[in-house]
């Protein structure tokens, strides 16, 4: 059996982003970010490049800063590893949910984050890496899982991929980008498509971030 979320209120959610916003603005140099068209009357499935303990905080901003406006966001909602969650499961609050892979609950997960994303207004946060990686990788791989959720979801669902990266340059704080690419809808999802998408979306997002210096990439 899976551990479900019991997610606050979103206007709590917002102003909780809000204050966080005000936290980040003395911790980070500047927070920018590269928006993509977000569909209206949607749900979003958000998913980005997992490299730091501050990912999920910065989906939290993305969302407020880049999805929230314009649409109707109700809910935010996040798919992690059971053992972290049953750590830490003051995050039920925060819209986690557990998904164990390899363990007869993994169906019932990925049920469960379809369900969220058939109600319109409702974003969901997953790492389709499924590990901590640097945020300089030069290839993505999408866990399958991704699929199986996918399959599921019977309202209209628009995929957003967002690759993050820090930089420090001139400054003695860090800068985060986020880099938002609209993968369109759910409903014409093709795995090699997407996959072949994000990767060169990311690449392109690292190197511009390189600014001066002129570098190869393969994708091998």
């Amino acid at each position: 059996m899976i551990i479900q979320a019991k997610a606050l209120p979103f206007y709590v959610f917002k102003y909780g982003i809000r204050f966080l916003t005000w936290v980040f603005g003395r911790m980070f140099n500047k927070l920018v970010i590269k928006k993509a068209k977000v569909y209206k009357n949607h749900s979003y499935l958000l998913m980005c490049n997992h490299f730091s303990f501050w990912d999920g905080f910065w989906a939290c901003y993305l969302c407020l800063n880049g999805i929230h406006e314009g649409t109707n966001m109700k809910g935010f909602y996040v798919m992690i590893l059971e053992k972290q969650l049953q750590k830490n499961m003051f995050l039920r609050y925060l819209g986690c949910f557990s998904v164990a892979p390899g363990r007869a609950s993994v169906s019932e997960s990925l049920a469960y984050a379809a369900q969220i994303l058939n109600t319109p207004g409702n974003v969901l946060l997953m790492y389709p890496q499924g590990n901590l990686e640097s945020q300089y990788v030069r290839h993505i791989v999408v866990k399958e899982g991704i699929i199986e959720i996918i399959k599921r979801i019977k309202g209209d669902c628009q995929l957003l991929w967002s690759s993050n990266f820090i930089e420090y340059f001139e400054s003695f704080k860090p800068s985060v980008y986020f880099n938002v690419l609209d993968c369109g809808a759910a409903k014409n999802f093709e795995m090699n498509t997407f996959t072949t998408a994000i990767n060169k979306h990311h690449t392109a997002a690292m190197q511009h971030r390189f600014r001066f210096t002129k570098e190869v990439f393969t994708t091998t």
